[in-house]
Protein backbone atom coordinates (compact mmCIF):
# COMPACT_ATOMS: atom_id res chain seq x y z
CA UNK A 1 0.00 0.00 0.00
CA UNK A 2 1.50 3.25 -1.02
CA UNK A 3 1.53 5.90 1.83
CA UNK A 4 1.15 9.68 0.55
CA UNK A 5 3.80 12.00 3.06
CA UNK A 6 0.92 14.16 3.46
CA UNK A 7 -1.53 11.70 4.66
CA UNK A 8 -3.93 11.96 7.56
CA UNK A 9 -3.54 9.37 9.33
CA UNK A 10 -3.48 9.00 13.05
CA UNK A 11 0.29 7.67 14.90
CA UNK A 12 -1.28 4.45 14.99
CA UNK A 13 -2.16 3.57 12.02
CA UNK A 14 0.94 5.17 10.93
CA UNK A 15 2.89 2.69 13.28
CA UNK A 16 1.05 -0.07 12.25
CA UNK A 17 1.37 0.64 8.58
CA UNK A 18 4.86 1.61 8.50
CA UNK A 19 7.06 0.13 11.90
CA UNK A 20 8.20 -3.70 12.52
CA UNK A 21 8.38 -3.89 15.95
CA UNK A 22 10.39 -6.56 18.00
CA UNK A 23 9.51 -8.94 20.69
CA UNK A 24 6.00 -8.32 19.47
CA UNK A 25 3.14 -10.60 17.98
CA UNK A 26 2.59 -8.94 14.99
CA UNK A 27 -0.88 -10.10 13.71
CA UNK A 28 -2.10 -9.10 16.95
CA UNK A 29 -0.62 -5.74 16.83
CA UNK A 30 -1.90 -5.01 13.54
CA UNK A 31 -5.79 -5.33 15.74
CA UNK A 32 -4.76 -3.50 18.68
CA UNK A 33 -2.15 -1.82 17.62
CA UNK A 34 0.46 0.90 19.31
CA UNK A 35 0.69 1.84 23.11
CA UNK A 36 2.01 4.97 22.54
CA UNK A 37 3.99 6.28 25.62
CA UNK A 38 4.64 10.29 25.30
CA UNK A 39 6.29 11.43 28.32
CA UNK A 40 7.89 10.05 31.61
CA UNK A 41 9.19 11.18 35.27
CA UNK A 42 10.97 9.07 38.03
CA UNK A 43 9.14 5.84 38.18
CA UNK A 44 5.91 6.99 36.19
CA UNK A 45 5.16 7.09 31.90
CA UNK A 46 2.13 8.34 30.27
CA UNK A 47 0.97 7.52 27.40
CA UNK A 48 -0.66 9.68 23.99
CA UNK A 49 -4.56 8.77 26.00
CA UNK A 50 -3.11 10.92 28.99
CA UNK A 51 -3.19 7.42 31.37
CA UNK A 52 -0.48 7.09 33.57
CA UNK A 53 1.45 3.64 34.74
CA UNK A 54 4.22 2.61 37.19
CA UNK A 55 6.68 1.11 35.25
CA UNK A 56 7.85 -1.75 37.57
CA UNK A 57 10.28 -2.94 34.49
CA UNK A 58 12.59 0.54 34.22
CA UNK A 59 11.88 0.40 30.25
CA UNK A 60 13.65 -2.74 29.48
CA UNK A 61 15.37 -3.43 32.52
CA UNK A 62 17.52 -0.30 31.63
CA UNK A 63 16.14 3.01 33.18
CA UNK A 64 17.70 2.75 36.32
CA UNK A 65 17.91 6.53 37.84
CA UNK A 66 14.03 7.04 36.51
CA UNK A 67 12.89 9.33 33.55
CA UNK A 68 13.26 12.76 33.43
CA UNK A 69 16.75 13.70 34.62
CA UNK A 70 17.65 17.20 32.91
CA UNK A 71 21.20 16.82 33.84
CA UNK A 72 21.51 13.93 31.76
CA UNK A 73 19.81 15.80 29.28
CA UNK A 74 22.12 18.77 29.24
CA UNK A 75 24.97 16.70 29.15
CA UNK A 76 23.64 14.77 25.84
CA UNK A 77 22.77 18.92 24.58
CA UNK A 78 26.09 20.03 25.69
CA UNK A 79 28.18 17.24 23.76
CA UNK A 80 26.09 17.49 20.69
CA UNK A 81 26.85 21.14 20.58
CA UNK A 82 30.42 21.08 21.01
CA UNK A 83 31.23 17.61 19.18
CA UNK A 84 27.86 15.89 17.71
CA UNK A 85 30.21 13.00 16.88
CA UNK A 86 33.68 11.60 15.95
CA UNK A 87 35.17 7.80 15.48
CA UNK A 88 37.36 5.87 17.48
CA UNK A 89 39.49 4.08 14.61
CA UNK A 90 42.96 5.28 13.88
CA UNK A 91 43.84 6.52 17.19
CA UNK A 92 41.37 9.17 17.23
CA UNK A 93 39.70 9.70 20.33
CA UNK A 94 37.18 12.19 22.31
CA UNK A 95 37.35 13.54 25.55
CA UNK A 96 33.75 11.76 27.09
CA UNK A 97 34.62 8.04 26.42
CA UNK A 98 38.44 8.45 27.05
CA UNK A 99 37.19 10.04 30.76
CA UNK A 100 34.34 6.69 31.02
CA UNK A 101 36.33 4.24 30.29
CA UNK A 102 38.96 4.94 33.05
CA UNK A 103 35.95 5.73 35.09
CA UNK A 104 34.42 2.18 34.47
CA UNK A 105 37.72 0.65 35.27
CA UNK A 106 37.29 1.72 38.76
CA UNK A 107 33.96 0.33 39.23
CA UNK A 108 34.82 -3.38 37.80
CA UNK A 109 36.88 -6.15 39.32
CA UNK A 110 40.78 -5.01 39.63
CA UNK A 111 42.00 -7.43 37.23
CA UNK A 112 39.97 -5.55 34.57
CA UNK A 113 41.55 -3.76 31.84
CA UNK A 114 40.35 -2.36 28.78
CA UNK A 115 36.83 -1.15 27.22
CA UNK A 116 35.81 -1.58 23.72
CA UNK A 117 32.07 0.62 23.14
CA UNK A 118 29.40 -0.36 21.51
CA UNK A 119 25.93 0.52 21.04
CA UNK A 120 23.51 -2.49 22.62
CA UNK A 121 24.18 -5.45 24.80
CA UNK A 122 23.50 -7.56 21.60
CA UNK A 123 27.03 -5.93 19.66
CA UNK A 124 28.80 -6.27 23.22
CA UNK A 125 28.22 -10.02 23.39
CA UNK A 126 29.83 -10.54 19.78
CA UNK A 127 32.49 -8.56 20.45
CA UNK A 128 33.30 -10.94 23.52
CA UNK A 129 32.57 -14.15 21.28
CA UNK A 130 35.04 -12.18 18.37
CA UNK A 131 37.41 -11.73 21.18
CA UNK A 132 37.26 -15.10 22.61
CA UNK A 133 38.36 -16.45 19.12
CA UNK A 134 40.50 -13.88 18.74
CA UNK A 135 42.69 -14.00 22.22
CA UNK A 136 42.94 -18.07 21.52
CA UNK A 137 43.83 -18.29 18.22
CA UNK A 138 46.77 -15.71 19.30
CA UNK A 139 47.64 -18.21 21.79
CA UNK A 140 47.99 -20.96 19.22
CA UNK A 141 45.20 -22.70 20.34
CA UNK A 142 42.55 -21.84 17.35
CA UNK A 143 40.55 -24.79 18.01
CA UNK A 144 39.36 -24.14 21.57
CA UNK A 145 36.37 -22.16 20.36
CA UNK A 146 32.93 -23.35 21.76
CA UNK A 147 31.02 -21.46 24.15
CA UNK A 148 29.00 -22.68 26.97
CA UNK A 149 25.96 -20.82 27.56
CA UNK A 150 22.63 -22.09 29.55
CA UNK A 151 19.05 -22.89 28.61
CA UNK A 152 16.64 -20.07 29.20
CA UNK A 153 20.04 -17.63 29.24
CA UNK A 154 19.64 -14.00 27.22
CA UNK A 155 22.74 -12.44 25.79
CA UNK A 156 21.08 -11.00 22.32
CA UNK A 157 19.63 -11.54 18.85
CA UNK A 158 22.81 -10.82 16.64
CA UNK A 159 23.22 -14.30 14.79
CA UNK A 160 26.20 -14.61 17.15
CA UNK A 161 24.41 -13.79 20.29
CA UNK A 162 20.95 -15.20 19.71
CA UNK A 163 22.90 -18.33 19.69
CA UNK A 164 24.19 -18.29 22.86
CA UNK A 165 20.43 -17.20 23.69
CA UNK A 166 18.93 -20.48 25.29
CA UNK A 167 15.33 -19.68 24.54
CA UNK A 168 14.17 -21.67 21.21
CA UNK A 169 11.52 -18.76 20.20
CA UNK A 170 14.46 -16.69 19.54
CA UNK A 171 15.99 -19.77 17.51
CA UNK A 172 12.92 -20.94 15.67
CA UNK A 173 12.45 -20.20 11.53
CA UNK A 174 15.96 -18.29 12.07
CA UNK A 175 18.43 -21.09 11.32
CA UNK A 176 19.92 -20.65 14.68
CA UNK A 177 22.13 -21.56 16.89
CA UNK A 178 24.92 -21.90 15.61
CA UNK A 179 26.69 -25.21 16.16
CA UNK A 180 29.70 -23.90 17.82
CA UNK A 181 27.38 -22.63 20.44
CA UNK A 182 26.95 -25.46 23.60
CA UNK A 183 23.90 -24.46 26.45
CA UNK A 184 24.19 -26.62 29.64
CA UNK A 185 21.83 -26.57 32.89
CA UNK A 186 19.82 -23.87 33.58
CA UNK A 187 20.03 -23.05 37.60
CA UNK A 188 16.62 -22.87 38.93
CA UNK A 189 16.44 -24.82 42.43
CA UNK A 190 13.08 -24.27 42.70
CA UNK A 191 12.04 -25.99 39.43
CA UNK A 192 14.91 -28.52 38.80
CA UNK A 193 16.56 -29.34 41.91
CA UNK A 194 15.88 -33.45 43.21
CA UNK A 195 13.52 -33.70 46.03
CA UNK A 196 16.02 -33.44 49.49
CA UNK A 197 18.74 -31.56 47.80
CA UNK A 198 20.17 -28.23 49.38
CA UNK A 199 21.20 -25.53 47.43
CA UNK A 200 24.83 -25.78 47.53
CA UNK A 201 24.09 -29.89 46.82
CA UNK A 202 22.13 -28.57 43.55
CA UNK A 203 24.76 -25.98 42.86
CA UNK A 204 27.52 -29.06 42.77
CA UNK A 205 25.45 -31.04 40.45
CA UNK A 206 25.18 -28.24 37.86
CA UNK A 207 28.82 -27.71 37.94
CA UNK A 208 29.30 -31.61 37.18
CA UNK A 209 27.06 -31.35 34.02
CA UNK A 210 29.27 -28.75 33.07
CA UNK A 211 32.22 -30.31 33.28
CA UNK A 212 30.53 -33.53 31.91
CA UNK A 213 29.77 -31.18 28.94
CA UNK A 214 33.62 -29.79 28.57
CA UNK A 215 34.73 -33.49 28.63
CA UNK A 216 32.59 -34.65 26.25
CA UNK A 217 33.40 -31.83 23.81
CA UNK A 218 36.58 -32.10 24.84
CA UNK A 219 38.53 -29.21 27.08
CA UNK A 220 40.70 -28.21 24.12
CA UNK A 221 37.78 -26.86 22.00
CA UNK A 222 35.87 -25.31 24.78
CA UNK A 223 36.99 -21.10 25.10
CA UNK A 224 34.30 -19.67 27.36
CA UNK A 225 31.73 -19.49 29.52
CA UNK A 226 28.92 -16.91 29.51
CA UNK A 227 26.35 -16.01 32.38
CA UNK A 228 24.23 -13.51 33.66
CA UNK A 229 24.72 -13.23 37.29
CA UNK A 230 20.66 -13.32 37.47
CA UNK A 231 19.22 -14.73 34.36
CA UNK A 232 16.79 -11.55 33.55
CA UNK A 233 14.24 -12.52 30.33
CA UNK A 234 14.85 -16.63 30.92
CA UNK A 235 13.07 -15.92 34.02
CA UNK A 236 14.52 -13.59 36.54
CA UNK A 237 16.70 -16.73 37.91
CA UNK A 238 18.38 -16.09 41.12
CA UNK A 239 22.09 -18.40 41.40
CA UNK A 240 21.67 -21.07 44.35
CA UNK A 241 24.29 -20.86 47.47
CA UNK A 242 27.46 -21.15 46.12
CA UNK A 243 26.69 -21.72 42.13
CA UNK A 244 29.63 -19.64 40.38
CA UNK A 245 32.17 -20.36 42.73
CA UNK A 246 31.57 -23.94 42.25
CA UNK A 247 31.02 -23.21 38.33
CA UNK A 248 34.18 -21.18 38.48
CA UNK A 249 36.02 -23.85 39.76
CA UNK A 250 35.38 -25.86 36.86
CA UNK A 251 36.71 -23.47 34.47
CA UNK A 252 39.71 -22.58 35.64
CA UNK A 253 40.70 -26.19 35.95
CA UNK A 254 40.30 -26.26 31.84
CA UNK A 255 41.34 -23.24 31.12
CA UNK A 256 37.81 -21.80 29.78
CA UNK A 257 37.00 -18.20 30.14
CA UNK A 258 34.48 -16.28 32.22
CA UNK A 259 32.00 -14.03 30.68
CA UNK A 260 29.80 -11.96 32.74
CA UNK A 261 27.12 -10.51 31.15
CA UNK A 262 26.08 -7.34 33.26
CA UNK A 263 23.96 -6.08 31.29
CA UNK A 264 20.92 -6.11 33.19
CA UNK A 265 22.61 -7.00 36.59
CA UNK A 266 25.19 -3.93 36.36
CA UNK A 267 24.96 -0.19 37.87
CA UNK A 268 23.67 -1.11 40.76
CA UNK A 269 20.62 -3.45 40.15
CA UNK A 270 21.63 -6.06 42.63
CA UNK A 271 22.59 -3.56 45.03
CA UNK A 272 26.16 -3.48 44.46
CA UNK A 273 27.76 -1.50 41.19
CA UNK A 274 27.68 -5.04 39.74
CA UNK A 275 26.13 -8.41 39.84
CA UNK A 276 29.84 -10.22 39.87
CA UNK A 277 30.39 -8.62 43.41
CA UNK A 278 26.70 -9.72 44.49
CA UNK A 279 27.13 -13.55 43.50
CA UNK A 280 30.92 -13.89 43.59
CA UNK A 281 32.09 -13.94 40.27
CA UNK A 282 35.57 -13.47 39.48
CA UNK A 283 35.17 -12.79 35.25
CA UNK A 284 37.41 -12.32 32.38
CA UNK A 285 35.41 -10.36 30.55
CA UNK A 286 32.49 -8.30 31.53
CA UNK A 287 29.54 -7.18 29.26
CA UNK A 288 27.84 -3.56 30.05
CA UNK A 289 25.15 -1.99 28.38
CA UNK A 290 21.53 -0.78 30.16
CA UNK A 291 21.80 0.78 33.09
CA UNK A 292 25.52 2.64 31.71
CA UNK A 293 23.51 5.06 30.58
CA UNK A 294 20.19 4.34 32.14
CA UNK A 295 18.74 4.21 28.54
CA UNK A 296 19.15 7.82 27.84
CA UNK A 297 20.99 7.36 24.28
CA UNK A 298 22.14 3.75 23.41
CA UNK A 299 25.82 2.34 24.53
CA UNK A 300 27.29 -0.32 25.24
CA UNK A 301 30.26 -2.31 26.63
CA UNK A 302 33.02 -4.90 26.53
CA UNK A 303 35.39 -5.29 29.50
CA UNK A 304 38.43 -7.59 28.98
CA UNK A 305 40.81 -8.68 31.98
CA UNK A 306 44.56 -7.90 31.86
CA UNK A 307 45.47 -11.69 30.88
CA UNK A 308 43.62 -11.15 27.80
CA UNK A 309 44.62 -7.41 26.79
CA UNK A 310 49.01 -8.86 27.49
CA UNK A 311 47.55 -11.32 23.99
CA UNK A 312 45.93 -9.53 22.24
CA UNK A 313 47.79 -6.54 22.15
CA UNK A 314 50.40 -8.40 20.00
CA UNK A 315 47.88 -9.00 17.22
CA UNK A 316 48.34 -11.51 15.01
CA UNK A 317 51.46 -11.39 12.27
CA UNK A 318 51.18 -9.72 9.15
CA UNK A 319 48.20 -7.31 10.63
CA UNK A 320 48.96 -3.96 11.71
CA UNK A 321 45.81 -2.98 13.22
CA UNK A 322 43.11 -4.94 15.63
CA UNK A 323 40.24 -4.82 12.85
CA UNK A 324 37.35 -4.43 14.83
CA UNK A 325 35.27 -1.81 15.83
CA UNK A 326 31.63 0.35 15.11
CA UNK A 327 30.83 3.40 13.37
CA UNK A 328 29.43 4.35 16.79
CA UNK A 329 32.14 2.67 18.85
CA UNK A 330 32.52 5.07 21.76
CA UNK A 331 30.04 8.03 20.58
CA UNK A 332 31.01 11.14 22.36
CA UNK A 333 27.17 12.13 23.04
CA UNK A 334 26.68 8.51 24.78
CA UNK A 335 29.39 8.55 26.79
CA UNK A 336 28.78 12.18 28.18
CA UNK A 337 25.33 10.73 28.85
CA UNK A 338 26.64 7.81 30.62
CA UNK A 339 29.08 10.40 32.49
CA UNK A 340 25.86 12.05 33.93
CA UNK A 341 24.12 9.17 34.54
CA UNK A 342 26.77 7.65 37.09
CA UNK A 343 26.73 11.08 38.46
CA UNK A 344 23.48 10.67 39.43
CA UNK A 345 24.22 7.28 40.54
CA UNK A 346 27.26 8.03 42.70
CA UNK A 347 25.66 10.96 44.50
CA UNK A 348 22.02 9.31 45.01
CA UNK A 349 23.99 6.17 46.09
CA UNK A 350 21.61 3.95 44.11
CA UNK A 351 23.15 0.65 44.64
CA UNK A 352 22.97 1.11 48.27
CA UNK A 353 19.23 2.45 47.75
CA UNK A 354 18.68 -0.52 45.41
CA UNK A 355 20.01 -2.90 48.13
CA UNK A 356 17.47 -0.84 51.02
CA UNK A 357 14.23 -0.43 49.09
CA UNK A 358 14.94 -3.74 47.21
CA UNK A 359 14.79 -5.84 50.45
CA UNK A 360 11.50 -4.39 51.13
CA UNK A 361 10.25 -4.57 47.79
CA UNK A 362 10.94 -8.60 48.11
CA UNK A 363 9.17 -8.81 51.55
CA UNK A 364 6.26 -6.51 50.14
CA UNK A 365 5.98 -8.51 47.08
CA UNK A 366 5.72 -12.15 49.11
CA UNK A 367 3.46 -11.00 51.50
CA UNK A 368 1.45 -10.23 48.42
CA UNK A 369 1.71 -12.79 45.73
CA UNK A 370 3.66 -16.18 47.99
CA UNK A 371 0.55 -17.38 49.41
CA UNK A 372 -2.03 -16.69 46.00
CA UNK A 373 -2.62 -19.96 44.71
CA UNK A 374 -1.83 -19.63 41.67
CA UNK A 375 1.61 -18.39 42.50
CA UNK A 376 3.71 -21.62 42.59
CA UNK A 377 7.18 -19.57 42.99
CA UNK A 378 8.53 -15.82 43.94
CA UNK A 379 12.07 -15.44 43.58
CA UNK A 380 14.09 -12.16 43.12
CA UNK A 381 17.14 -10.24 44.70
CA UNK A 382 17.10 -6.34 45.83
CA UNK A 383 14.92 -4.70 42.86
CA UNK A 384 14.88 -7.67 40.40
CA UNK A 385 11.94 -10.24 40.67
CA UNK A 386 9.57 -12.42 39.31
CA UNK A 387 6.16 -14.16 40.25
CA UNK A 388 5.31 -17.10 38.53
CA UNK A 389 2.41 -19.09 38.04
CA UNK A 390 1.04 -22.38 38.04
CA UNK A 391 -1.98 -24.70 37.70
CA UNK A 392 -0.93 -26.72 40.31
CA UNK A 393 1.02 -25.67 43.26
CA UNK A 394 1.99 -28.60 44.99
CA UNK A 395 3.26 -30.48 41.91
CA UNK A 396 4.59 -27.15 39.90
CA UNK A 397 2.39 -28.09 36.98
CA UNK A 398 2.04 -25.65 34.66
CA UNK A 399 -0.24 -23.57 32.70
CA UNK A 400 -1.55 -25.34 28.88
CA UNK A 401 0.91 -22.83 27.16
CA UNK A 402 -1.86 -21.63 24.35
CA UNK A 403 -3.82 -20.23 27.88
CA UNK A 404 -0.86 -16.99 27.66
CA UNK A 405 -1.62 -16.81 31.72
CA UNK A 406 1.98 -15.21 31.61
CA UNK A 407 0.44 -12.48 29.18
CA UNK A 408 -2.78 -12.28 30.62
CA UNK A 409 -1.12 -11.30 34.30
CA UNK A 410 0.78 -8.48 32.26
CA UNK A 411 -2.09 -7.36 30.32
CA UNK A 412 -4.25 -6.97 33.11
CA UNK A 413 -1.82 -5.27 35.20
CA UNK A 414 -1.17 -2.81 32.54
CA UNK A 415 -4.90 -1.86 32.46
CA UNK A 416 -4.78 -1.28 36.04
CA UNK A 417 -1.81 0.98 35.71
CA UNK A 418 1.49 -1.10 36.22
CA UNK A 419 3.64 -2.21 34.06
CA UNK A 420 5.09 -5.31 34.18
CA UNK A 421 6.84 -7.64 31.60
CA UNK A 422 5.36 -11.27 31.00
CA UNK A 423 8.63 -13.62 30.31
CA UNK A 424 9.06 -15.76 27.44
CA UNK A 425 8.34 -19.54 27.90
CA UNK A 426 7.27 -19.69 31.27
CA UNK A 427 3.59 -18.09 32.96
CA UNK A 428 5.78 -15.49 34.60
CA UNK A 429 5.79 -11.92 34.72
CA UNK A 430 8.72 -9.76 36.29
CA UNK A 431 9.55 -6.71 37.76
CA UNK A 432 12.94 -4.37 37.90
CA UNK A 433 11.44 -0.80 38.90
CA UNK A 434 13.88 2.15 38.46
CA UNK A 435 16.29 2.16 41.01
CA UNK A 436 14.87 5.86 42.41
CA UNK A 437 11.70 3.95 43.26
CA UNK A 438 10.27 4.90 46.85
CA UNK A 439 8.53 2.36 49.51
CA UNK A 440 5.28 4.38 48.68
CA UNK A 441 5.66 3.80 45.19
CA UNK A 442 6.56 0.06 46.25
CA UNK A 443 3.35 -0.23 48.06
CA UNK A 444 1.06 1.46 45.16
CA UNK A 445 2.55 -0.96 42.71
CA UNK A 446 2.20 -3.96 44.25
CA UNK A 447 -1.52 -3.20 45.34
CA UNK A 448 -2.03 -2.46 41.36
CA UNK A 449 -0.22 -6.19 41.04
CA UNK A 450 -2.60 -7.53 43.33
CA UNK A 451 -5.59 -6.25 41.53
CA UNK A 452 -4.57 -7.73 38.89
CA UNK A 453 -3.43 -11.65 40.14
CA UNK A 454 -6.80 -11.59 41.27
CA UNK A 455 -8.84 -10.56 38.01
CA UNK A 456 -6.21 -13.69 36.55
CA UNK A 457 -7.36 -15.93 39.38
CA UNK A 458 -11.39 -15.16 38.05
CA UNK A 459 -10.94 -15.35 34.70
CA UNK A 460 -9.37 -19.10 34.81
CA UNK A 461 -12.09 -19.61 37.21
CA UNK A 462 -14.91 -18.58 34.91
CA UNK A 463 -13.41 -20.18 32.09
CA UNK A 464 -12.63 -23.58 33.62
CA UNK A 465 -8.89 -23.19 33.05
CA UNK A 466 -8.13 -23.54 36.51
CA UNK A 467 -9.52 -25.49 39.61
CA UNK A 468 -8.29 -24.20 42.69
Amino acid sequence: MEIRQDHNLSLEEMDKQSFLHGYTALKSHLETGPEIIVSGSGVRLTNSAGKEYIDAVAGLWCVNIGWGHKEVVDAIAAQADELAYYHSFFSMGTEAPIRLADRLLRLVPDNMSKVSFGNSGSDANDTNVKLVWYYNNLRGKPEKRKIISRKRAYHGVTVATASLTGLSNVHTAFNLPLPMVLHTETPHYWRHAEPGMSERDFSQACARKLEEMILAEGPETVAAFIAEPVMGAGGVIIPPEGYFPEIQRVLRKYDVLMIADEVITGFGRTGNWFGSETYAIEPDMMTIAKGLTSGYVPMSGSIISEEIWEVIKEGPPGVAAFAHGYTYSAHPVAAAAAMANLDIMERLDLPQKCAEVGAYFQRRLREVAADHPLVGEVRGDALLAAVELVKDRETKEAFDPDLLVGPMLSKYAMEEGLITRSLPLCDAVSFSPPLVITTAEVDEALELFERALHRVADELVRTGAWNP
